[in-house]
């Protein structure tokens, strides 16, 4: 049986002392956090020319994710420090987390009418949803390092809606070993210049363990992608141990119709529109299926500590 109770505590340990959830703001440099201005200038620049705003924030986040095609995948871009956590950026470089998470951060960004925007702005967004209730004080472990977690906590704070099991049939994942982090820590960078913070880690990982988790198996996907709509955000469920997901991207559709993968790929090197959803997941044995999370405006974003405790209760019931 899970444990709802025994995982709260530590969503909610950086917000429990505010009244309400707050942007804490940068503790690294820009020169450290924020690669590549003239790349995220010329993106928001026709974002603008284009009148992107006037958008539902899924074709946003879909528009800014397919405008960033042949960005450079690039490896562990969230550990920028050997010691202090901060939002961060790159437009150089980016890994399949980073892409996601910036593509909905400039679509949730321009939806606040500004004569010109900076990186601040950006990095404030990347702050709301990296962050276990959406705000960062430096603290490595603030940061939400798997996706079941992610998606609890940004539906529970309006972020988005977990979309799985209202677009297709699904089955639990039950009785997942979660250890990614704490086996091969030595590969962060982080923990590998402060192994103190593994027993705390394990800690994460357990109660990631005990969350509930459902997902639609790779054999069902292709008969519900008209369900998916473009700038859906798709996790993709592994059948290997160490973590309920192994990977993340975009669900973009194409003017034919068909429900394509755009993500950041280590196989191509690149950020990339790859095959229909259905078709890429065929492709890897290792794939199991998938879950779903359909982006939500700002507008839902909840801000109430007491109001963000109980819609977490309640969704990891």
């Amino acid at each position: 049986m899970f444990r709802p109770l025994n995982y709260l505590p530590l969503i909610l340990l950086a917000t429990l002392a505010s009244p309400a959830l707050v942007c804490a703001g940068e503790n690294l440099p820009q020169n450290v956090t924020f690669k590549n201005k003239p790349a995220f200038d010329a993106l928001v620049s026709r974002s603008l020319s284009e009148n992107w705003r006037e958008l539902p924030i899924g074709q946003r986040v879909a528009n800014f994710g397919y405008a960033m095609r042949g960005t450079k995948y690039e490896a562990y871009t969230l550990e920028i420090d050997d010691h202090i956590e901060s939002p961060s950026a790159n437009f150089s470089g980016q890994d399949c987390w980073t892409f996601f998470e910036i593509a909905l951060g400039l679509a949730r960004m321009i939806e606040v009418p500004r004569k010109i925007y900076a990186p601040q702005d950006l990095l404030n967004e990347i702050e709301w949803t990296r962050y276990r209730g959406g705000s960062c004080s430096g603290r490595y472990l603030e940061r939400i390092h798997y996706l079941a977690e992610w998606w609890y906590d940004n539906e529970a704070r309006g972020n988005i809606l977990n979309m799985t099991a209202r677009v297709g049939p699904t089955i639990p994942l039950t009785d997942r070993k979660i250890q990614e982090m704490t086996v091969l820590w030595k590969s962060y960078r982080y923990l590998w210049n402060d192994p103190s913070l593994l027993p705390q880690m394990a800690q994460i990982e357990r109660r990631e363990e005990q969350l509930p988790f459902n997902y639609i198996p790779k054999s069902k996907v292709g008969g519900v992608e008209s369900k998916i709509q473009s700038g859906d955000i798709i996790g993709i469920v592994t059948n290997q141990t160490g973590g309920h997901c192994s990977h993340v991207g975009l669900a973009y559709k194409t003017e034919d119709g068909v429900c394509h993968f755009l993500h950041a790929s280590r196989n191509y090197h690149k950020v990339t529109l790859d095959d229909r959803l259905s078709s890429y997941l065929a492709n890897f044995k290792y794939h199991a299926g998938v879950i779903i999370a359909r982006p939500l405006p700002r507008s839902s974003k909840v801000t109430d500590v007491s109001a963000y405790k109980k819609r977490l209760a309640e969704l990891v019931k």
